[in-house]
């Protein structure tokens, strides 16, 4: 990481948008200025430029409760949710009138567990990202757990596309669509996997390991070939270059919390608590990251404790995302 005194952007640059979010932990922003984010209340929030909020919610049959975590947006407006069960989990679509219905719930005959992120690809690909086989999930808080997987389906079906991965966390295309970059969260890595042309997966590829306080969560690309990585625990933003450098762009860590995290991780007790009393002074357990705005100079954070979106200018402009040139979409 760079050995900057102090991150390259002030936490006084940070605002905020929306109000009363249920743990919006996944947050994407569309062209039209709209941003959308993952919502416990059981479904997708939308937050206008004016400042109007909308919740699309959808129920699982029975008691179960609908947790999204990770959301990706489809060409017609409808959504796809990773859900994180307790127990069990899938992916499911949802309507922007509350349908839902199930995507994938089992792979290879197995159901699948608590699942963690969703993302388009190309090719009508959708990526999908389980962090552990473990229950709870937060046994595999581990530098010696290994059993994330990365799920692929496409119109030949659904497959396990990548295997032993240390907390498989989120997962997207490279701008190029050559590679699959993912976080492994308590690997404390990112890695990537080249994409074959019938969607099966390389040789792993390590492109850059991360130290003391850092937990890699959400990503995604800038226009200068940069991957920016947004770390639970400590609230940090980095940027790592093409060649493997860090840069620490944006910080919010309350010291005597990432040291309390950070001798549990070092010895094998790191536990739910650890994660869910994380806040800085402004930031509260940033877990994705969103270039938006009308040049895509402005960077969106999801969290996974705030009831907000928090934004900051950024000095160099993200990638489009997928979905970037979909909509726009009418209620």
């Amino acid at each position: 990481m760079s050995t900057a005194s102090r991150p390259a952007i002030s936490l006084d640059a940070v605002s905020f948008a929306g109000s009363g979010l249920v743990r919006p932990e996944c947050v994407l922003a569309t062209a039209d200025g709209s941003l959308y984010t993952a919502d416990w209340r059981g479904g997708v929030a939308r937050i206008r430029p004016d400042g109007s909020q909308t919740l699309y919610a959808g129920r699982l049959p029975g008691e179960r409760p609908l947790r999204p975590n990770g959301i990706a947006i489809r060409d017609d407006g409808s959504f796809l949710l990773a859900d994180l069960g307790e127990t069990k989990g899938g992916v499911f679509a949802l309507s922007r009138a509350g349908e839902l219905r199930p995507l994938i719930e089992t792979v290879d005959g197995v159901d699948l567990p608590p699942c963690n992120y969703v993302a388009l690809g190309t090719a009508s690909r959708v990526w999908i990202t389980v962090s552990t086989r473990l229950i709870p999930r937060s046994r595999a808080y581990r530098r010696d757990v290994a059993d994330g997987f990365i799920v692929l389906v496409d119109p030949l079906g659904s497959r396990i596309a990548a295997d032993g991965l240390a907390y498989t966390n989120e997962a997207l295309v490279s701008p190029d669509g050559r590679w699959l970059y993912v976080n492994e969260t308590f690997g404390r890595k990112l890695s990537r996997f080249p994409i074959r042309a019938d969607g099966r997966l390389g040789t792993k590829e390590v492109v850059t390991e991360f130290g003391h306080g850092t937990y890699p969560d959400g990503l995604t690309f800038d226009a200068g070939g940069g991957v920016w990585i947004t770390s639970i625990v400590s609230n940090r933003v980095i940027r790592v270059a093409r060649d493997g450098s860090q840069t620490l762009m944006l910080e919010d860590a309350d010291p005597a919390h990432v040291e309390w995290a950070e001798q549990a991780y070092l010895a094998g007790t790191m536990d739910r608590p650890h994660l869910d009393t994380a806040a800085g002074r402004v930031l509260r357990n940033i877990s994705s990251l969103a270039f938006g705005g009308p040049d895509l100079r402005t960077a969106y954070l999801g969290c996974l404790l705030g009831n907000q979106v928090a934004s900051f200018p950024s000095p160099v402009a993200g990638a489009p995302p997928v979905h970037w040139s979909f909509g726009p979409f009418i209620d």
